[in-house]
Parts: structure tokens; sequence; C-alpha cells
């Protein structure tokens, strides 16, 4: 064996370690110079590349659930209807940003090209409509009528429409079965825009650019339900757009119907008569004008009066909702909001304030009382009743002597209230009012839920008000300046009202409780306000909360919350008092100022109560108000500037109550006719896969309701209010 110096053996491998080190310190040069090039000489390359290896997202929109009326009509569905959209993002790519696109589709579309360009403009507060005011980034629909031949000519000459759609689609449907439309009620729906999307992305209901939101009636109050939940299915793409793979698929859950208690056919009936009775106003001579009434707008409410579910709600004038489906258009968007439209939007139900007249004494009735004055006391009806140097007249200057509060009801004898609310005024200390007045008159209107929402599941009540000294106080230091600026003492009518204002604004004045105890003044109430008052007359006492839902129904049909009736309170008086209210009022339809309108009625069988309202408004016609009800139900109807309240509104909520109970002009009942004799209890049968099998309406034929035989007022003990 041959041996190896220590020392060569040693400098051999000292040169394999010096190898191996250049070797390593080679490879690890060679490594940080291609992570240099990857990351800092083509990073941003690369980057960019990566970005198009991304997540794409398909939605499937949920269908919106259905609002359906108490049988399972349907007032509110979806039907599949061709609609061609615009992509915003796709048209702003080009030189003209799709100006020659757009002018190209009008021209398919049989449309103007400038509606076509203004549908897909973005709203902002300088931009009327027409215009979108949803996401920018989702298709916007120019019609949803397009014709199938308008479809394939753009779906086949795809090249002269880029960023153009033209899909089969479900869009929104209000059907008016039986022609009830329902509008106020229903509402409308209108993209989401990029504000709500942002603010409910942490909420357990988000918005999807692609969603509709409900902007007024059930469609707004209910509008989490009915939307239900879009599908999701996401996929990995490549930069080239090619599918490497499924991420996650979310299923669509469609929305929950909505069962109402609207009654379609009650429904058609409500609206046909309201529009009957204002065409009847208009032919109608009002003396104190000396021209026809104008008889403008009304409103009318059916409610249950032992549950305060509301059975029918119109308001006239009216539109129609389906204008809003797929875009409004400049032309109905001002016949909507237009200064000559008259505000059909508004639910003048839930949102129409004026003064009450009469239909208030009801509320003053019960406040003399728990102020000590007996119900069946005696008390002067005169012609008129004086204040100082004013003098405030009875209605038509009747006087009836000396008469109980229940006959006040029954004739509407203005100056029986006139002489009671003066007398408290002036025990509460007239002009220097005490530190702690009883106001009873003050104080009963809010117990008996004036000047507050009455909690009605739709949105935008309205509260009314009720003048009572704060009211008084706050206006009128609001007010003072503009009142001493504009008041002269001595100068017209205006003028002088603004001097004595200026002076004593702030002040509950004789004149103002007079006025005050019969409707008038600065009272303020809506229809759905005293048909609640009245309705909690009816059931000895429970104000309940209004409701137009009854019941919420999964898409699939298996579960059912049902909306249960819930009070706010209780009128405030005794049974005893309630009784003799109730009587009155049973008077007012058989003897008083509402008998010529109730000629025939079977009062044995189905006791009818009433009472009649005219309110003076400054600077208008009166306000024709008629609040009944009977054991089932309380129908509240008003015409403003239609004349009197059973003159104008009488007849038609005779009407009303004839279908209701399947009642001719004399008075016989056939069951087969009505509607509705009692109210309806049960929810409409819901089949397995959630539909449900609705009945047929037929349109209102008001040839089978004749109205009832008019009586003389000398026939009458009374006289119309």
């Amino acid at each position: 064996m041959t041996n190896i110096p220590e020392t060569g053996r040693t400098q051999r491998v000292q040169i394999r370690l010096i190898v191996i080190q250049v070797l390593v310190f080679s490879l690890l040069l060679t490594l940080g110079g291609r992570l240099w090039y990857l990351q800092i000489r083509n990073g941003q390359e690369y980057s960019d590349e990566a970005k198009n290896n991304h997540v794409q997202q398909v939605v499937q929109p949920a269908a919106r659930g259905s609002i359906l009326d108490a049988r399972g009509v349907p007032l509110a569905d979806n039907e599949t209807r061709l609609v061609v959209s615009a992509s915003r993002t796709e048209l702003l790519k080009m030189d003209d940003d799709g100006e020659g696109v757009l002018t190209r589709l009008a021209d398919v579309l049989g449309m103007k090209p400038k509606d076509v360009i203004d549908k897909v403009r973005l709203c902002d507060a300088k931009t009327p409509q027409p215009c979108w005011n949803g996401s920018p980034y989702q298709p916007i629909p120019v019609t949803d009528e397009a014709t199938t031949q308008q479809a394939l000519q753009i779906r086949e000459r795809a090249e002269d429409f880029p960023g153009i759609t033209a899909e089969p689609t479900a869009v929104r449907r209000y059907a008016a079965p039986g022609k009830a439309n329902t509008a106020q009620v229903l509402g409308y729906l209108s993209p989401v825009t990029d504000d709500e999307i942002t603010k409910a992305q942490d909420s357990d209901s988000p918005y999807l650019r692609s969603d509709q939101v409900g902007r007024s009636g059930l469609e707004r109050t209910y509008d989490k339900e009915l939307r239900g939940k879009a599908g999701v299915t996401r996929y990995e793409v490549d930069n080239l757009g090619r599918v490497i793979g499924q991420a996650k698929n979310d299923e669509a859950e469609p929305g929950a119907s909505v069962v109402t208690s609207i009654d379609a056919r009650v429904q058609a009936v409500a609206e046909y008569e309201l529009n009957q009775a204002m065409k009847v106003a208009r032919t109608e001579f009002d003396t104190n004008t000396g021209e026809n009434y104008k008889a403008d707008s009304g409103a009318v409410v059916v409610m249950e009066a032992k549950t305060g579910r509301v059975v029918s709600m119109a308001s006239l004038p009216n539109y129609d909702p389906n204008a809003w489906v797929g875009g409004i258009s400049a032309k109905d968007y001002a016949k909507l909001t237009g200064k000559n439209s008259n505000f059909p939007l508004l639910n003048r139900a839930i949102q129409g304030q004026a003064a009450p007249g009469s239909i208030f004494k009801v509320i003053s009735s019960t406040a003399a009382v728990n102020a000590g004055y007996p119900f069946d006391g005696n008390y002067p009806c005169p012609s008129s009743y004086s204040i100082g140097g004013q003098t405030f007249k009875n209605f038509e200057s009747q006087g009836y002597g000396s008469i109980t509060i229940g006959r006040a009801l029954e004739v509407s004898c203005d100056t029986v209230y006139y002489g009671l609310a003066h007398k408290e005024w002036q025990k509460d200390g007239g002009n220097n009012p005490k530190k702690n007045a009883n106001d009873w008159f003050y104080k009963t209107a809010h117990q008996f839920g004036l000047g507050k929402e009455t909690g009605i599941d739709l949105p935008n009540e309205v509260s009314g008000r009720v003048p009572d000294r704060q009211w008084k106080k706050n206006f009128a230091k609001a007010n003072h300046d503009a009142w001493c600026k504009q008041g002269k003492k001595g100068g017209t009518y205006v003028e002088q009202i603004a001097y004595e204002n200026c002076l004593e604004g702030d002040k509950m004045r004789a004149g103002d409780s007079v006025n005050y105890s019969i409707g008038q003044g600065d009272t303020l109430v809506t229809p759905i306000q005293m048909a609640t008052i009245y309705a909690a007359i009816s059931n000895g006492g429970t104000l309940y909360d209004p409701t137009v839902g009854k019941a919420i129904v999964s898409g699939d049909g298996q579960t059912v919350q049902e909306i249960e009736p819930k009070s706010h309170g209780k009128l405030p008086f005794t049974k005893k008092t309630r009784n003799e209210i109730d009587e009155a009022l049973a008077g007012v339809a058989t003897r008083g100022s509402a008998a010529w309108r109730f000629g025939g009625w079977p009062q044995d069988k189905i006791p009818m109560h009433a009472k009649t309202g005219t309110a003076e408004v400054y600077g208008k016609q009166t306000t024709s108000w008629f609040a009944t009800y009977t054991k089932d139900y309380s129908i509240v109807m008003t015409i403003s500037q239609g004349g009197t309240g059973s003159g104008a509104s009488g007849p038609a909520v005779r009407n009303i109550y004839n279908a209701l109970y399947g009642l001719d002009a004399a008075g016989k009942q056939d069951l087969k006719k009505a509607l509705l004799p009692s109210p309806q209890k049960s929810l409409p049968k819901i089949q397995t896969d959630g539909t449900i099998d609705a009945p047929k309406v037929k349109p209102y034929d008001p040839a089978s309701q004749k109205p009832p035989t008019e009586q003389t007022l000398a026939a009458v003990l009374g006289r119309r209010d």
C-alpha cells in the first residue's frame, strides 16, 4: 500500500471544499439572479398575468317573492320578458362613448335615440329622470318590452351592438286582478345603488349589483323577505378567460311571498266607488265658491274592526306601478312627479292630512264626559255661539234647543261642543292658563292615538297634528318674525291674522279651543288614524296597529310565519260611555245626519254606525269625511274639495258595504253575492312547491250595486253634514 503524506491529503480535501463552495455560491448567485429577474426585472409583467388568473362570479338572480291578497290572488308577481340591456362599462370604451351603438339600438327598438341615451346615463343631483340610479357596473335595462324579432336582430348582428344584450328575464308584474290597482299599497322597485351596496355589506342581507330594491309600499316594508338570496357560482379562470376550476357554488334561494289581508275584490269595489264619488262631486255646485267642487283627491280604508287588518286601501289619483318596471320613461316620470301631476305616488290613506271636521266629535264627546259633563245631560244647541265679537255658527245655522251629547252627535250640533270647549278653556285659565291645566280635549285626542303614527306596516306614514299648547308655542316661535313682518292692524284678513299672531300667537285663545272641538282649526288627521279609531269603538276600545301583511310564506312553501294583530292602547272611556257613543252613532245612520244615505239598511241584522264630517279648509273647498263601522268592519272615506260628508262620500261607502254583505238597495241580503260577510280568518292553501291555487277575480260590476233610494231632508230627522 502506498502511503500518502498527511499534508497532501489535507490539501486535496481543501481543494474539494473550495470547489463545492464555488458551486454552491454559483447556484445561489444564479437563483438570486433569477429571482431578481422574475420579481424586479419582469415583476410587473408576471403580476399582470397572475391577475388574469382570477375568480369570476356568475350571478343567478333570485326570483322575487309574490305579494298575494288574502285568498292567494297575486297582486304582484313575476313574468318572463325579453329585456334589452346596455353595458355602460363597454360603451365608455368606445370613442363616441357608445352613442353610435345606442342610436342603432334605438332604430331597432323603434325608440328615439335621446330616450335610449338618457336611460343609460347615471343619476346625480343635476340629472333629471330618466336616468340610471343603480350600479354603473351592471347591465342597464333599456326596455323590457322587446319583441322576439327585435331580440334576434340584436343577437344576429352582435358586431353592430357591442355591449348590448337581449335576454329573457324575469321581471316584476303588477297584475291588478279584477282592475284592483292597489298601486300605493304595493309600491314599486328600482335598482340598488352603490351606496346601498356598501352600507349593506356587513348586514345579514347584503345587496348584489343585480338587485332591485323596494322603494315604497309593501315592496319596501318586506323587501328583505321578498328579495330572497341570489345564487353565485365562482369560477377560477386564466388570462384567456378559460375556466380552470370551480371555487364555490351558492344555490339561489327564491324570495318569500307575502300574503296580505287585502281582498282584491273589495279593493276593486273601493277604488271604483271612490273614483265614482269624486266624479259625481265634480258635478255638484259649491255655493260658497260659485263653481263646481274640484274633488281633486281622495282615499278610503276598509278595516277589520277586531284585528286592525286592512281589507282595502285606495288612494286617488293613482298610477300604474308597471311604469317603473325596466326603468321609467321621462314622460311617465313627469306624469307622476310634475307640478300638474297632483302627486299620485302619495298614499293619501296614510300620508294625506286634513282637518277631520265632525268625525272628530267622538273624541270631543269622550273628552267632555271625562271632564265631568254627563253624556245624557242637557246642553243648549243654538244656531250660533258668540265669544267676544266673534260668532261661530252651526252648520246651516240650524238650532235644536236643549239636547244631550248623544243627540248632538246624531245631528252634528256644533254649538254644543263650542259651549263645552269654551267652559273648559275658561276653567283652565283662559288667556292666562293654569300651570297644570287639565286640557281634557287635547289630552283625550292624544289618548285616541292622534298626533302620532298608527304603526301600519307601510313606509312614510305621517303623524297628523294635535294643536295643543306645546304645539302652539313651537309654531309661534318658528313663525313669529314672519308674522310680525306681514301683519298689519286694520289690513286685509290675512294681514290682521298675522298681526294678532305676532302679538300673541303662542297663546291658546278661546277661538282656537272651540274650533278644535269640532275638528277644525289646526287639527290634522289621516284616514288610517280615523279608521283605527272607529274600529276601536266597534270592538270595545282596543286600538290595533293597522296591518296589511298577514303572513310570510317561504319560497318552498314549507314555512309560514303569521303576522299577528298587535294593540297599541285602549280608548280612554268606560264601557258605559262607549255604549252611549255606540248608540248615538247608530242614531246617526237611522235618524241623524247620515240617515238619508242608509235608507232600507237592515239595522236589526247588521247594525250600522256612522258619523259625517265637512271640514273647512282656508283657501279651498270643504273636505268630505264619512266614518262608519259595523261589528265586522270600519270604513272611512275622505274627498278633498268634495263637499259635505254624507253628500259626497256617503253613497260610495254604502255601496262598499252592500258589496261586502251582499245587500241590494232595499237592504235584502244574498250571501251568494256577499264578498266578505265576515272577515276571512284562514290563509290560502299553499302547495308543496310554494305555489297557491288562487281563485279568479272578476271585475266589479257597478250595475249590480244600485245606489239606495235617497230620502228627502224633510223625511229625515237630522241634516246633512
